[in-house]
Order: C-alpha cells, then sequence, then structure tokens
C-alpha cells in the first residue's frame, strides 16, 4: 500500500504517509478522533485511500495552496497563504497542494485559513471530515520488450502516450501525464495488448534511424502521436496538414522548439478550463490566439493554431526546461528512454568535446593556487588509477540540467544509466524517519563532519535519524553500505582500489547487495566507487572525477549539505553547489539525478539570485527548480508583497523589488540559499546588511 493514514501517537490527528516517496503530512485535531477506512470514491477525484472522522476543528501541516471546490468540481475560492475565508453552508471538497496530495469532504458553513505552512479549518460543529490522500509517484504500467531495430522502436515509442491521463491542455500538468511504459530490449517487438493510445490525429515521420527517433520521443509522448517511417522529419495530421522538422533550426532544434512552444502554450489555453488561475504567462503574452476556443479544439487543430505563432513572440516566456539529455545513438540506449521522457527532456545524440583527467585537474588547481587556496587534495594514495574514466563534455545548453547516456564520464552533466531508474522503482516501502549515515574516515576533514552533523535534521518539519561516524574499518564501513539508508554522506579518501578506511581498503563491488539509495562521496577520484554503488543497488549520488583541492571540496560539502537538506534534489544542488567553488566542475550526479532526501517547505525548491541593492532597495530574482514531485509545468506562487500571480516552475521573469522592511519579511518565509555576486549565503543565518 502506498499510502497510509494512520492516527498519530500521542496526539489527536492522522498521520498520512506515502511510504514509497518518503513523503507525509499530518492532520491535527483539537480531540482524539477514530478514522474508519472509507471509499476513495466519496470526494470524486483520483485518490489511493481515504479515511472519515468526526472533528471540529483541524489544521493540516505543510500546505502551500488550496482550492475550495463546490459539488460541481467549480473552484468557488483559491485558498493563498495568509489569509482566512469563511465558506458558505453546503457540501465541498478542498484540494490541497502537500506532500501527499489531499482531497478532503468538508461541509460547510466553515472557515479556512493558510499561513505560511500550515491551514486550519473550523466548522460550526462536530461533523464528519474525509481526508483522502493520492501519492504523487507514478510508475510504469507496462513493459514493451523491443529489438534495436529502428522501425520496432517507432512502434514501441508509438506506446509511450498510453500514460497520459488526458490530451486536452491540462496534459501539461504533470500529474497528468503519468510514468510511459518500460522498455526492454529484446529479439523480437512485444507490446502488451491491452495497452492503448491516444486518438490524437497526430503522426511523427521520421527516416529509420535510432538517433531520430530517440530524438522525437518525448515529443511523441506529449503529443499522444504515433511515429511511422517516412522519407524527410515531419509532423502529419489526419487532414493532410502538415510541418517540417528541420530548416533553419535543423532537425533536433525545431523538434526542441515545436516541444516547448505547445507545452507552453497548452500551459496559457489550460486557464480556461477548471484551474482558471491568474497565470503571469498568459498576461504577459501578446497573441491573438482565441484561447477560449482552443481549450474546446481536438489536439491536431490546437497543435495547428499553436505552430501559427512565430517562437520569437514565446520564446521569452518560456520556462527555463528542466532536463537535456545526450543520448548516444545505440541500441544500450533505449532502455533509458521512457524515464527521460517521464521528465520531458529534450533529448539530443551527441555533440561532444572531449577532455582529459589532466586539463580539468589543473585547470581546477591553477585557479586555487592563484587565489591563494593552496594545491592540498583529498587524494591520499599514491597509485594512480587502475583504469581512469574517459572525460566528455557535453554541449552546453540553456536548460537547468543536463544528462548524458553513453560509454564515457561525462564533465558537467549526470551520468544517467538504466540501472538506477529501475533501482528507484524497486525501492521498498519505508516507514517512520529518514535514514542519513554521514562518515569521516579522516581527521583532517572534521569541519565538514561538523557541518554535515549540525544541518542534517536540522527542520523541525521533518523527521530524521542522523548518524555519524568516524575512522570507520572495511568491515564496518561495508556493514553501513549495506544497510537500509536514505542519505549516505561520505567523507575521507577514495583510491583506485576502494574506499581507504582505518585498516585497509574497502571496494564496492565486494559488498554484494547495496543498501544505501542516496549518496555523496566528497573524496578524491570517487567516479568509479560511485558507479559501484549504482550497480549494486543506489539509485543516485554526487561523485568527483579526478582530485580535489580540499579547501574546494569542503565548500562543496557544506553547500550541498545545506542544499540537500533544504529539498534540493541531487543534480539541482550539485549545479548551486558547484557555482560556490572553481573545483565544482570536477563534481558529478551519477544515476538518478532527481533524488533528494527531503522536500522543501513550500515543495518547490526556490534561491534568491540578488544582483542589485541599494540602502533600501533590493533587486533579486527568484529561481525556482523541478524535482521529482515537481515536473515541468508545475505553478508557483511567490509569496512577496504585491504579487497576485503564479508562475511557471522554471519562469525565467521572476524579478522583484522590495524594500529592506519587506525583503527581510520576505526571507524569513522559509530558510532559502540567497546567491550575491557569486557567493551562496542562507537566509536564516545572514544579515541583509552584508549582502
Amino acid at each position: 500500500m502506498t499510502i497510509s493514514i494512520e492516527p498519530i501517537g500521542g496526539e489527536p490527528g492522522i498521520s498520512i504517509e506515502d511510504r514509497i516517496e518518503q513523503r507525509r503530512c499530518t492532520v491535527s485535531t483539537t480531540s482524539p478522533v477514530e478514522p474508519r477506512s472509507v471509499s476513495t470514491d466519496r470526494v470524486g477525484y483520483p485518490a489511493d485511500e481515504a479515511v472519515a472522522f468526526e472533528t471540529r476543528e483541524f489544521t493540516l501541516s505543510q500546505a502551500n495552496m488550496a482550492y475550495v471546490r463546490d459539488g460541481s468540481g467549480a473552484i468557488r475560492t483559491e485558498i493563498q497563504r495568509f489569509t482566512e475565508h469563511t465558506v458558505d453552508p453546503g457540501e465541498y471538497v478542498l484540494e490541497v497542494s502537500a506532500p501527499v496530495k489531499l482531497y478532503l469532504l468538508v461541509p460547510g458553513p466553515f472557515t479556512v485559513s493558510l499561513d505560511a505552512i500550515r491551514m486550519t479549518v473550523e466548522l460550526e460543529a462536530e461533523q464528519e471530515v474525509v481526508v483522502a490522500a493520492r501519492s504523487y509517484h507514478e510508475r510504469p504500467a507496462a513493459t514493451i520488450t523491443t529489438t534495436g531495430d529502428p522501425v520496432d522502436l517507432m512502434r514501441a515509442v508509438s506506446y509511450l502516450p498510453s500514460s497520459l491521463k488526458t490530451t486536452s491542455a491540462e496534459r501539461s500538468y504533470p500529474t497528468l501525464r503519468g510514468h510511459p511504459p518500460e522498455f526492454a530490449l529484446g529479439d523480437e517487438l512485444d507490446v502488451p495488448a491491452w495497452l492503448s493510445t491516444p486518438d490524437s490525429g497526430i503522426r511523427i515521420e521520421v527516416p529509420p534511424d535510432l538517433g531520430a527517433v530517440m530524438v522525437v520521443a518525448p515529443l511523441t509522448y506529449y503529443l499522444g502521436a504515433e511515429v511511422v517511417e517516412g522519407p524527410t522529419h515531419r509532423i502529419v495530421t489526419d487532414d493532410g496538414w502538415s510541418h517540417a522538422l528541420g530548416g533553419e533550426r535543423g532537425f533536433e532544434g525545431e523538434v526542441e522548439r515545436v516541444l516547448k512552444q505547445v507545452f507552453f502554450l497548452d500551459c496559457v489555453v489550460r486557464t480556461e478550463g477548471i484551474y482558471d488561475v491568474p497565470l503571469y504567462e498568459r498576461r504577459a503574452l501578446d497573441t491573438d490566439l482565441d484561447l477560449g476556443s482552443l481549450y474546446e479544439a481536438p489536439p491536431a487543430d490546437q497543435l495547428r493554431a499553436y505552430l501559427d505563432v512565430p517562437y520569437d513572440q514565446v520564446e521569452h516566456l518560456v520556462p527555463r526546461w528542466k532536463l537535456v539529455a545526450h543520448v548516444a545513438p545505440t541500441s544500450g540506449s533505449i532502455e533509458t528512454l521512457p524515464f527521460l521522457v517521464d521528465d520531458m527532456a529534450v533529448v539530443r545524440t551527441p555533440q561532444r568535446d572531449e577532455t582529459t583527467t589532466d586539463e580539468t585537474q589543473a585547470a581546477a588547481i591553477d585557479a586555487f593556487t592563484r587565489e591563494g587556496f593552496g594545491s592540498e587534495t583529498r587524494f591520499g594514495g599514491s597509485d594512480p588509477w587502475s583504469s581512469p574514466p574517459k572525460l566528455v563534455e557535453p554541449e552546453r545548453t540553456d536548460s537547468l540540467e543536463q544528462a548524458w547516456v553513453g560509454e564515457d564520464a561525462p564533465v558537467g552533466a549526470t551520468k544517467a544509466t538504466v540501472e538506477a531508474f529501475r533501482n528507484r522503482l524497486a525501492r521498498e516501502e519505508a516507514e517512520g524517519e529518514v535514514n542519513i549515515v554521514v562518515v569521516c574516515n579522516d581527521a583532517e576533514m572534521v569541519d565538514e563532519h561538523h557541518v554535515a552533523s549540525e544541518v542534517y535534521g536540522s527542520r523541525d518539519d521533518l523527521p530524521f535519524d542522523v548518524t555519524l561516524y568516524e575512522n570507520l574499518t572495511t568491515d564496518r564501513l561495508e556493514l553501513v553500505l549495506g544497510s537500509d539508508i536514505d542519505f549516505f554522506h561520505y567523507i575521507g579518501h577514495i583510491e583506485a582500489a576502494g574506499f581507504r578506511c582505518t585498516d585497509g581498503l574497502l571496494d564496492v563491488a565486494d559488498v554484494g547487495d547495496v543498501g544505501v539509495d542516496t549518496f555523496f562521496l566528497n573524496a578524491c577520484r570517487s567516479y568509479q566507487q560511485g558507479m559501484e554503488l549504482i550497480r549494486g543497488g543506489a539509485i543516485g549520488g554526487v561523485v568527483t572525477l579526478d582530485e580535489v583541492i580540499n579547501s574546494g571540496a569542503i565548500r562543496v560539502g557544506k553547500a550541498m549539505t545545506r542544499l540537500l537538506n533544504r529539498g534540493f534534489p541531487l543534480r539541482a544542488a550539485l549545479t548551486i553547489a558547484s557555482d560556490s567553488s572553481i573545483v565544482g566542475t570536477q563534481y558529478i550526479v551519477v544515476g538518478d539525478g532527481n533524488m533528494d532526501i527531503a522536500h522543501g517547505e513550500s515543495l518547490t525548491p526556490n534561491l534568491v539570485d540578488l544582483h542589485h541593492v541599494e540602502t533600501d532597495r533590493f533587486v533579486f530574482d527568484l529561481d525556482t527548480y523541478y524535482t521529482a514531485h515537481v515536473g515541468v509545468g508545475a505553478l508557483y506562487r511567490p509569496y512577496v508583497e504585491g504579487n497576485e500571480e503564479h508562475y511557471l516552475v522554471g519562469n525565467p521573469n521572476m524579478e522583484f523589488e522590495l524594500d529592506r522592511e519587506t525583503f527581510e519579511e520576505f526571507l524569513d518565509l522559509e530558510t532559502v540559499p540567497i546567491r550575491r555576486q557569486g557567493r551562496l549565503h542562507w537566509s536564516d543565518d545572514v544579515d541583509v546588511e552584508e549582502l
């Protein structure tokens, strides 16, 4: 059972837990309740579990935003932070965005209020309340077997849209797309007979080439299209309209443009539906499109109208894309496609510049010695790598994150593997606290150890169990790696043959089954041991490609610790932390970069990029980041004085100007990183006078 709803131990109320995603929230009541299981049909919205109980007042923790819907499903009120509303008699559903998706059937009249993170509902008398919960977690519903033949892959890719929950503009909401089926390589094509595809009236024609099929996979999925063999790259509809996938942008560039433009205009058009929220992008878009008519139009007609709009009219409003994946066009990459598509990644075939470990390490050491930091590294051995990885540097993009699928180790991108994605699917249900283990196997690196011990578990709103170890032997470290651990942070030395312990070296390849889910190996040359952790069962982690200068490693380690503790996933955390140190280029993510150890206080991790300061004037951009649960198409409402609009996560135009007092009040809402002149600060321990 994914969702568990149980009484809170020791206090009145219920605890709602997503056991697979390790997300929880509570509904606290003023007096003890006895929740009883009821049908999820009671609330009329998709849910995994539901309970009912009697109460007069309840408080929901970790609420981000909510809607009050009447019996017809129409939104009567949007509940925003620091507001209070009184609802008339009747029966209503409170739709709440929290760590777990919630629908609460509440009889009116009642009063509902929301502060920074808690929502309180007061009824006039004790009455029955139904609480239904749905996991944000999505898993593939089927496995399609395909060969490495491009024509077979076309058929397999054509079934990726089978997981779409709608082909309307609401498909731009991440929760209404669903995880596409898995792919498995085999001797012949085998599609489960019960899988069906949407009747969108759209097909994509490409020549029989593996790379071409991979590039159009995300667009095929999002459009609900079919991929068929053709002499040129183009989109065709049933009524004969066509659009060439080429021109000045080239094939891959035009596929990317179409995906982003169709997605973005869907986000605008969907405001004509049941989620009629004030959207910044809709107000800022200068177009003659009839949004109401387009909302009701079939997908093929929408597509034609969308692509009639010149891209320069929308390009500046398209949110920064979450992920660009550089995928080697080989059969070995095929099984990663559904996971990349689920992330709405832009797929490119590699255009790469190869570099060497000597070149990147020399650049880092030169930069540090010029700045007076010295060149002492975390490499404690004298033996060179037995088989150093060949490094590749993927072409730079404007996406928030990049991934590499293929041989070799990428500089500045995630080394994505199908083993890591499947390890995540095999993740067992977890109960209780988030288990974090920090190991420091070198006394000279205790500064980072002290920071980790202070930061991990410092949030009162999340249950952490943090264990600290120092100077472990090989057998003790082997026990740790084989234990059920959510996050493993290693500080010390790693050599070609393994982790350095007090009595020798431990090679992860000799451990067997790895119990660690997520890890950070802050040691020199930890790439190979990190890959062994993935092969042994881990899901994702941060590693180094070569030697790292100790002072830089400490800076990266401190930043990563705080970012992970505040809900940033691995890829986003490393992107930000790397900017704080020249040695950041030596770190990469291996496995699934979506992994995190906690959710943010506002669910959407964000960073204040402060770029202009005067005596009583602060101008800043608010950068928002995606997570495994906050995908492309999600909304974010900045709680900045004077702002009444929602923005798409990743919006590049969230610039605000506040006076000193209001800026300080804004920073008090939650603990967030602040970037100022290339340095990283934190809102809970910085004096604005110092910025």
